[in-house]
């Protein structure tokens, strides 16, 4: 009730927290949320900010709300952090000072607005294993995330966000593996699979460079796993086949196999017949079979894009 809704309902518990007479500290008391820019207060250090509610609302003593912090920072593996300040943490550390922060109140139910959205995706991982093992306390968890494997991994229940409400919800497996509506289906394909056409050599490679980012992080892929889709795509296109091309035509598609944890990247291209193992360019041929499991060539000269290489990704 941060924000004021404009239609529907908020139940807890059976009872409607959006109704006018419903006493809201009660409902706040039951809740804990974990914002996405994390919301620590700048001028207390991490054991005050975890103190803080505590004392005021619940009113423990100092000493026990202490105990208390002490042992959360512990369980999210900031011990010894007590008496620095937020600036002096990295993004990771911060979202789990406000994790344990949360914990702090013993809530029924915890709020996750992006949790891992502003981190470096290095500090991902530290935090989704904090989440991870929150899991196994029985604690009610909603968490608004772009991070598909993650979510699929923790949750019973997934609710796709479409066209301003609930557009599909069911378990995991059948919103991953057997959705039943439109938009669901576009999403999930999309998320499988990365795709974009070069048809100029002022492709803007920076901004797919993005791209990829975004889709091997949706995908939880490793950062190794990520190095090498871009080393293939820099090696293979922009140093092997490009220059060979007085008027370019190509479509790269990326594809994660998130069960197998596999990842291929498949490029067609018009022209002649040529395979990228016949090319001059020695030392890039090199790199792209460091990064490559397998590499697979076809000519059908029946199809728009003749040529096709499927490069299989090393495993991380």
């Amino acid at each position: 009730m941060l924000e004021r809704p404009t239609g529907g309902r908020i139940l807890l518990d059976g009872e409607d927290i959006t109704a006018k007479k419903y006493n809201l500290t009660l409902a706040r008391r039951k809740m804990g949320m974990v914002f996405q820019s994390f919301h620590l207060f700048g001028h207390l250090t991490v054991i005050e900010n975890l103190m803080l509610a505590p004392m005021d609302i619940l009113k423990k003593n100092k000493q026990e709300a202490y105990d208390t912090g002490v042992a959360l920072l512990r369980r999210v593996g900031l011990s010894g952090r007590e008496l620095q300040y937020p600036d002096q943490l990295s993004g990771g550390q911060k979202q789990r000072v406000a994790i344990a922060r949360t914990l702090a109140m013993d809530p029924e139910v915890i709020l996750f607005d992006e949790p891992t959205s502003a981190l470096d995706p290095t500090m991902v991982g530290e935090v989704q294993s904090v989440i991870r093992d929150l899991t196994r306390t029985g604690k009610t968890m909603m968490i608004v995330t772009h991070e598909m494997n993650f979510a699929r991994a923790i949750s019973n229940r997934v609710f796709y966000m479409d066209q301003g409400g609930i557009y599909e919800d069911g378990s995991p497996q059948q919103i991953f593996d057997h959705p039943q509506r439109e938009l669901t289906q576009r999403f999930i394909r999309k998320l499988r699979v990365l795709a974009f056409e070069i048809e100029s050599r002022d492709f803007d490679f920076i901004g797919a460079g993005a791209e990829i980012d975004r889709y091997c992080l949706q995908n939880d892929m490793a950062p190794k796993d990520k190095y090498r889709v871009r080393l293939v795509i820099e090696e293979l296109v922009q140093q092997i086949l490009l220059p060979r091309m007085q008027t370019p035509h190509m479509e790269v598609l990326i594809e994660h196999a998130a069960q197998e944890n596999a990842t291929s990247v498949t490029v067609l291209y018009g022209g002649p017949q040529f395979d990228p193992h016949d090319t001059e360019n020695e030392l890039s041929l090199r790199v792209l079979q460091s990064a490559a499991q397998e590499i697979r060539c076809r000519y059908d000269p029946s199809q728009p894009l003749p040529n096709k290489v499927l490069i299989r990704i090393k495993n991380a």
